[in-house]
């Protein structure tokens, strides 16, 4: 039996920003189970629901001060189990959050360990006794820029914060924690959730030793100093293999339940994390990086991150995406000319189906959503504020789901939106495209309807066929049928021969005369031949 993940296409829903229901202008739990029926109707399998916990909301639920409480601003328990059944009604599994890496600086937790050096949760956290002179006890920096160290007068010691100062780290060398935080994660597996999506998953465990991350080569410094550091001992230690192990005890307890981690590393060192973390059966299901959700759009790049792995690991399981909450829209990455935005948005997920792997979806890509332009007056993300405009942060790709171009705010809301519908936006709204044949909508789900239909796509052996650039050629082998997606990801149209007897099938943006594949700009084809014999001459 093939568990169900390994084939599942998941649908990541941001809570705030998919459907508000009681006109706060804030997303929640009744708004996503009164949509559901659009999602099923995209042929995903799963969805992966953001934080939704109780938080003070400095890092939009990413701070999270009970793990086993819903947000008043979501709704209430209730709200969540009637989401669950009615997902599962539809056929849809159910993946959440789980940030372990730190809670809140208000979680009964910090609350307690930062009072003395004495208290029973003294070490639940990381924390560390200044340097002669005062300053903090390493120089390892925040992901949000600054120290990851912040004083606390209360214990007279710093306490490590990989995010912001209001996220202090868990300390993953106390097994106490480690079993407080599963004792959290049984919570929700009892109450139906088929998996969890954890974050920050090579945060965990820092070094003990405290020593401090060398630094980086680089000609010219970063526009963002975290970059300046190789990493080493903040964040992806060795260590971390036995924390998810133990998780992986917790979930093997349940039927069909499974982990999905978040690595954040620099270069392919992320999809060697990938690798190591889901190799074997005693780790995480399957892993996801921040490895195609750059700006790098060359064959070069996509063969490198996808071999890379299957050479790492041909026992791990990777998830595949292009975009999410973290990130700016693919679609604004990659299509320079505002013109060919739908072209590339087309051609991405005909690429993201012909990947080996687990695939994901981040919502509003299915309607080809581009990033929104925000204004600095119009900011909520905190994180990296100090460093606008280079970095604008991410709200832009946060801003809420459209549905009807022709209702207020797109009919997100009836109340003014957290954060803004902006035309742009709306004009991308789904009523104004479920009736179109060749929409960005439709192209999604006849693609992802096409991999459903081909078990080369889900279950077959993967190789690069070579093609010169900007070409790339991804084959799919399995019962002796090949199938070949091949992607032209330039804007220049390209030409490519047929070798005797390969077809195209499937979808196909371009043309075939006689044994010529003509592919337009960002075009695509899917070409059948036999498993031994080449589909290009």
């Amino acid at each position: 039996m093939r568990e169900w993940w390994r084939d599942a296409v998941i649908y990541q829903i941001y809570p705030r920003s998919f459907q508000d229901d009681n006109g706060d202008g804030i997303g929640d739990l009744i708004g996503i189970t009164r949509r559901l029926d659009h999602v099923a109707s995209l042929g995903v399998d799963a969805i992966w629901l953001s934080p939704f916990f109780a938080s003070p909301d400095k890092d939009m639920g990413y701070d999270v001060s009970d793990y086993t409480s819903v947000s008043p601003l979501f709704g209430t328990i209730e709200d969540f189990d009637a989401l669950v059944t009615r997902a599962h009604d539809l056929g849809l599994k159910v993946i959440i959050d789980q940030v372990l890496s730190h809670t809140s600086d208000q979680h009964d937790w910090f609350l307690e360990s930062k009072k003395d050096r004495t208290n029973p949760k003294a070490d639940w956290y990381v924390w560390a006794d200044p340097r002669l002179d005062g300053g903090p006890p390493n120089n390892w920096p925040s992901v949000f820029g600054g120290s990851a160290w912040m004083f606390s007068p209360l214990r007279r010691q710093y306490y490590l914060h990989n995010f912001l100062t209001s996220q202090p780290d868990l300390n993953f060398h106390n097994p106490a924690v480690v079993d407080a935080l599963l004792g959290e994660m049984k919570f929700w597996l009892e109450r139906g959730v088929d998996g969890f999506r954890l974050d920050t998953v090579n945060f965990y465990v820092h070094d003990a030793k405290l020593r401090d991350n060398p630094a980086a080569e680089y000609d010219d410094m970063p526009g963002h100093p975290y970059g300046a550091q190789i990493h080493m001992y903040s964040k992806s230690r060795p260590e971390n293999l036995n924390v998810l192990r133990r998780l992986r005890a917790l979930t093997d307890q349940y039927p069909d339940r499974m982990m999905i981690g978040e690595v954040g590393h620099d270069g392919i060192r992320q999809v060697e994390l990938m690798a190591q973390y889901t190799s074997g059966s005693d780790k995480l299901h399957m892993a996801y990086s921040f490895a195609l959700l750059s700006h790098d759009h060359t064959p070069d790049h996509f063969r490198r991150c996808i071999q890379g792995f299957m050479n790492e690991a041909p026992d791990g399981w990777p998830c595949w995406s292009f975009s999410n909450h973290d990130v700016q829209r693919h679609v604004t990455r990659w299509a320079t000319d505002p013109t060919m935005q739908d072209t590339v948005a087309k051609q991405a997920i005909n690429m993201l189906i012909s990947f080996p792997g687990t695939l994901g979806i981040y919502q509003g890509e299915e309607v080809g959503q581009t990033e929104t332009d925000i204004e600095f007056h119009e900011l909520t993300d905190l994180g990296y504020i100090d460093f606008w405009p280079d970095n604008k942060g991410r709200d832009g790709c946060r801003t809420p789901m459209v549905w009807d171009a022709d209702a207020p705010n797109a009919g997100f809301s009836e109340g003014d939106p957290w954060l803004p519908v902006k035309p742009p936006q709306a004009a991308r709204a789904v009523a104004g495209q479920d009736a179109q044949n060749d929409s960005v909508l439709n192209t999604y789900r006849a693609a992802l309807a096409y991999r459903k239909s081909r078990p080369e796509l889900r279950l077959g052996n993967t190789t690069f066929p070579t093609l010169p650039d900007p070409l790339l050629a991804v084959s799919r082998t399995y019962e002796g049928i090949c199938l070949t997606g091949v992607f032209n990801l330039s804007d220049m149209a390209q030409t490519i021969q047929l070798a005797e007897g390969a077809k195209a099938t499937g979808p196909l943006s371009g043309e075939v005369t006689g044994s010529e594949l003509i592919l337009p700009a960002f075009g695509f084809a899917y070409v059948e031949t036999t498993a031994d014999t080449a589909a290009f001459a």
